[in-house]
């Protein structure tokens, strides 16, 4: 990822809004939600849902599918696993002190893995 890349994906995080939506689908987990539904539990009109995900997918941290009548919206996990590694490697770089910071934060707070699912037999 580039610094201009970096940018369009903070800018789509940076309101609280759009922050919320993106929370609230990546909760939804890998199925993702749909946008009804991201709206209702957002407390949000259906219009403002809309343009939050409208430039979330835009900044590439989701992508979107019909089903039926329904746009399902899941988070791009790769994307956004691409905007985390460039906060983390590039704003640290050549700064100790921040990686050893960055390295105790995670050591400390692991991230949860999602179950995995079992093969039907």
């Amino acid at each position: 990822m580039i610094s201009d890349d970096a940018v369009v994906n903070l800018f789509a995080l940076a309101h609280p809004g759009r922050l919320a939506v993106f929370r609230t689908i990546v909760k939804a987990g890998p199925d993702g939600m749909a946008a009804g539904k991201i709206a209702s539990a957002n407390g949000i009109p259906a219009n403002t849902a809309s343009t939050h995900l409208s430039i979330l997918t835009g900044a590439g941290l989701l992508s979107a599918y019909r089903d039926g009548r329904s746009i399902i919206y899941r988070v791009n996990f790769s994307h956004y696993a691409d905007l985390m590694g460039f906060l983390l490697e590039d704003c640290t770089e050549n700064n100790a002190e921040a990686a050893t910071a960055l390295h105790e934060y995670f050591k400390g707070h692991p991230a949860s893995v999602a179950p995995v699912r079992a093969a039907k037999a």
